[in-house]
C-alpha cells in the first residue's frame, strides 16, 4: 500500500492510498480520482515521503494490530446536512471578505470570532502560509435567505 498527499487545482489538500504507483496512474488518467472537497479530477502529487506498507507477518512475533476507523449504516447526506446547517448557525457570513477578515481576526484588529466566506484556492493556501487555520467546506451552506 502507497500513500501519497495530493492536491487538485483549488489547491484542497487530500490523501489517496494505492497498491501501487501504477494504481495511481491509472485512476488518475481513467478520469476516477477526484478531489473531495471539490470534486476536480485535475489531481496532483505533492512532495511527501510516501509510505509504504512492506510489513510481512513474521512467525513467532507479536504483531500489532492497526485498526481503522470504519463507517457503516449512517446517512451521510443527513450528517452533511447537519454540519452545513451547524455551520451557518454558528459563523458570520462575512462573504467575499473573507481572507480580509481571517486575516483581521488573527493579527487582533477585529474581534475573535467565527466566521465564513468566499476564498478562492490560492487566497486560502495565501491564508495558511501565514499560520490561519482556515478550513474549505465540502460545498458552500446556502442560508436560507438565498434558497429559491
Amino acid at each position: 500500500m502507497i500513500v501519497y498527499n495530493l492536491a487538485c487545482d483549488q489547491e484542497h489538500e487530500f490523501e489517496g492510498w494505492f497498491s501501487s504507483q501504477e494504481d495511481f496512474q491509472g485512476q488518475t488518467s481513467s478520469g476516477l480520482l477526484s478531489c473531495p472537497t471539490c470534486g476536480s479530477k485535475n489531481i496532483t502529487k505533492r512532495l511527501s515521503a510516501p509510505y509504504v506498507n512492506t510489513a510481512s507477518p513474521k512467525q513467532g512475533k507479536t504483531q500489532i494490530q492497526k485498526k481503522e476507523t470504519a463507517l457503516a449504516g449512517v446517512d451521510l447526506q443527513n450528517l452533511h446536512n447537519k454540519f452545513i446547517d451547524y455551520v451557518v448557525k454558528n459563523t458570520e457570513d462575512v462573504g467575499v471578505k473573507f481572507p480580509e477578515e481571517a486575516r483581521k481576526i488573527y493579527y487582533g484588529e477585529s474581534d475573535n470570532r467565527s466566521i465564513r466566506g468566499e476564498a478562492s484556492g490560492e487566497a486560502m493556501k495565501e491564508l495558511q502560509e501565514e499560520g490561519i487555520e482556515v478550513y474549505a467546506l465540502p460545498t458552500g451552506p446556502v442560508t436560507p435567505d438565498k434558497l429559491n
